[in-house]
């Protein structure tokens, strides 16, 4: 029972943590009329949370493979009662910088679900896991949503005191229905060692830059467009929120979809239609003359948002199983600061230009620059798949080309034969023949491959020690566009033993 309800509690606690984790960005226009925050600040005000939520998501991440999900939750909540409480008692700029940055806690959650909940499902549903967890970011919405309503009825000291109960109420959920017997790994490496050791891997440093722009540009448009529905298109202060928070949710409940699709389709092509849709869609924000078009590219936005957050999750886990917490915690950091340089940049860019283009302009371009290198991750993948297959493959294989030159040979060639693969490389196959076969064998031989492409059967061959062995070969023709043969690539195996002693004779 207690294992049933893991995934449904700890998506909940992402609720309760996101919600918590955007008080700031989310009631800043009450805020600020009874705190002094030049407008060049603000900015920082609502960017602070994400700081201490993104660097915290690593160790956060690690832990959760160690101490399990349900005492990192509790103590999480239990930590988070100070800053909202201090931020609900706050006077000045500094008070909201100090109170925001312990705030951060609430977005560092995230890397403990995605870490702990694929431990109880099989590796075919973690893409579907972790995009429901995931869609706990609907707490976001509920904040945007719902947080200026109530402080628009009571005030916003006393909406951020509601939150209070929330947390306090959560800590004890956890304390009672948290998995006491979260399965643990059997590695106990520091974290030091499981970052060094997941740092070389290319792959790491592309799937972080691809959530930077995924769950970067989600957190950026949750803490920016409240504040900038306000300024830039004079909206009220509550259909700016119900604006975000439908942005919110359409990111949000995209998420277990993105997650879903990586399970049944290929993940990499659905990135590739990510980013291919985020530059369309930052070009429309940089051009919009209008709340209409402006709300059209937001939307692209969200959707490619949510689809990709739930794909890049699914992939993290699937190359990196054995380092998942580590590798999790990292890659959701640098998502996590994803949102946090954005809004920054913003207002500088605004500040010199009195315009948001060329924000959004940059936003396209990185975006483009991901759709590529998606590509390049999908044709190298294969490339490396097929250097693996001909690395393992239990037969001896080499390729030549179409002069007969021996271009390359794999680890069994050289078990098989004695031939290492410098000495093979640059000769001719007829390094290993035995002399027993006659021309016109070999002649009958380059004839069918030549007419049909192919040729198999029994050859006796010679190892480099002189050992004759039987083999039983197959030559396949590679041909370009054309037809002509461009590449031949021989596979075989030792089949003497098959046919007994007397097949030395």
């Amino acid at each position: 029972m207690v294992k049933k309800i893991q995934l449904p509690l700890q998506t909940a606690n992402l609720v309760v943590g996101f919600m918590v984790w955007v008080i700031l960005s989310s009631l800043i226009s009450f805020i600020t009329q009874d705190i002094n925050v030049p407008p060049e600040r603000l900015a920082i005000v609502t960017a602070v949370p994400v700081v201490l939520g993104s660097i915290l998501r690593m160790p956060f991440g690690y832990y959760a493979n160690f101490v399990g999900a349900r005492t990192l939750f509790m103590w999480s909540f239990i930590l988070l009662l100070f800053p909202v409480w201090y931020i609900s008692e706050a006077d000045t700029f500094a008070d909201l910088i100090i109170g925001g940055l312990i705030l951060g806690v609430g977005g560092a959650v995230f890397s403990v679900g995605v870490t702990s909940l694929p431990k109880y499902y099989p590796k075919e549903k973690h893409g579907l896991v972790n995009g429901i967890y995931g869609a706990g970011n609907i707490g976001t919405a509920i904040t945007t949503f719902a947080a200026p309503i109530i402080a628009g009825q009571i005030g916003w000291q006393p909406t951020v005191k509601l939150f209070l109960i929330l947390l306090a109420a959560f800590a004890l959920l956890n304390f009672f229905f948290g998995d006491r017997k979260e399965p643990k790994p059997d590695v106990r490496l520091s974290m030091f060692e499981q970052v060094k050791g997941v740092s070389d891997n290319p792959k790491l440093w592309l799937f972080s830059l691809f959530y930077f722009i995924t769950f970067g540009s989600f957190v950026a448009f949750t803490v920016y467009l409240p504040n900038f529905l306000v300024a830039n298109f004079g909206l009220d202060s509550v259909d700016a929120g119900i604006r975000t928070a439908i942005f919110i949710a359409v990111a949000t409940f995209l998420r277990p979809v993105g997650g879903w699709l990586a399970d049944k389709f290929q993940p990499m092509f659905l990135l590739i239609a990510t980013f291919a849709v985020y530059t369309v869609a930052a070009i429309i924000l940089a051009f919009s003359p209008s709340i209409g078009l402006y709300t059209v590219g937001s939307i692209a936005i969200a959707i490619s948002a949510g689809i990709g957050n739930g794909v890049i999750f699914k992939l993290v886990p699937f190359y990196f199983a054995k380092q998942a917490g580590i590798a999790n915690g990292f890659v959701s950091m640098m998502g996590g600061l994803g949102g946090f340089f954005p809004p920054i940049l913003l207002s500088i860019i605004y500040s010199m230009t009195g315009d948001y283009s060329i924000g959004f302009m940059l936003l396209s371009q990185v975006a483009l620059a991901s759709l590529i290198l998606v590509v390049w991750l999908y044709y190298s993948d294969r490339l490396s798949l097929q250097a693996d297959v001909f690395r393992s493959t239990g037969q001896g294989v080499l390729v030549t080309d179409a002069a007969g030159k021996i271009k390359a040979v794999n680890p069994m060639f050289t078990k098989l034969t004695g031939y290492t693969e410098e000495e093979a490389v640059g000769n001719n196959p007829n390094m290993l023949s035995s002399g027993r076969q006659p021309k016109e064998f070999y002649r009958n031989m380059w004839k069918q491959i030549k007419e049909e492409g192919m040729w198999q059967g029994e050859i006796w061959n010679q190892k480099k020690n002189g050992e004759e062995y039987l083999q039983w070969l197959n030559i396949a023709a590679v041909s370009d566009e054309t037809g002509e043969h461009v590449r031949y690539v021989g596979t075989f195996s030792d089949i003497t033993k098959e046919h007994g002693q007397n097949a030395r004779r």
